[in-house]
């Protein structure tokens, strides 16, 4: 069976990395995504993805910190690169080639964006992890993943969760969540469903780049859905 996408773009959470500790980095957590990603890799899919920072630190946390949100916001970009470094380790780990691009200066830690350099990386199968967001405050990592993905000309983003699509509830605190196999851009919107940020799904519809939000935890899911099965929710234009 032949794949769906060609190319895409995984956006994870820094707390999919977390496990059941709550904080910092599970290595089994680690180890069970890395093997994932190496089985989509060997259909021949050109992955790149993007990390959040939420299990080492949330800029929006500024408040209770009493610091700036522009600091806040710069502590939660090295954040990202932190989990960036560990998933290529993990990633290296499995026999892949990696490279870990950040949007701001970073000298011997990581190789600064360069969209030709990361699409040459791409074409010699290579997995791109892109880290520190946009390199801007006040933009989160899913608005990041929707423009990297852009920019990497990705077939679609697709994003992790722990649960089995979008809901117009959290599923785990409301039984009778309403699940949603597909929806519009606006849709979304307009149901205020928090899947992704108002910007990412602006600028996703904008121009046209589908999502699929699927559960990451389930063994086997993202190789489904590079192979186009019927797995999560499909976010995109017109029904």
């Amino acid at each position: 069976m032949g794949v769906k996408y060609r190319r895409a773009l995984l956006k994870l959470s820094g707390e999919a990395l977390m496990g059941p500790q709550g904080f910092g980095i599970d290595p089994g957590v680690l180890e069970q995504i890395a093997l994932e990603i190496t089985n989509v890799h060997s259909t021949g899919v050109q992955l790149c993805l993007v990390l959040g920072g939420g299990n080492i630190f949330r800029g929006l946390r500024n408040r209770e910190l009493g610091i700036g949100r522009v600091a806040a916001d710069h502590m939660g970009m090295l954040a990202t690169l932190i989990n960036a470094i560990a998933f290529s380790e993990a990633l290296r780990k499995q026999g892949l080639e990696t490279r870990v691009v950040s949007a701001v200066e970073m000298g011997p830690l990581a190789e600064s964006y360069d969209r030709d350099k990361a699409l040459r990386h791409l074409s010699k199968g290579r997995v791109v992890l892109f880290a520190t967001g946009t390199g801007n405050p006040y933009f989160t990592t899913d608005t990041a993943a929707t423009l990297r993905a852009l920019e990497m000309d990705a077939d679609a983003l697709f994003k992790a969760t722990k649960v089995d699509g979008v809901y117009d509830a959290d599923p785990e605190k409301v039984p009778t969540a309403k699940y949603f196999k597909r929806l519009t851009y606006r849709e979304v919107l307009e149901k205020g469903l928090k899947v992704m940020d108002l910007t990412a799904i602006s600028l996703a519809m904008e121009h046209n780049l589908p999502i699929v939000v699927f559960n990451l935890r389930k063994k086997g899911n993202m190789e489904k859905v590079v192979r186009g099965e019927a797995i999560g929710t499909i976010i995109g234009g017109d029904k």
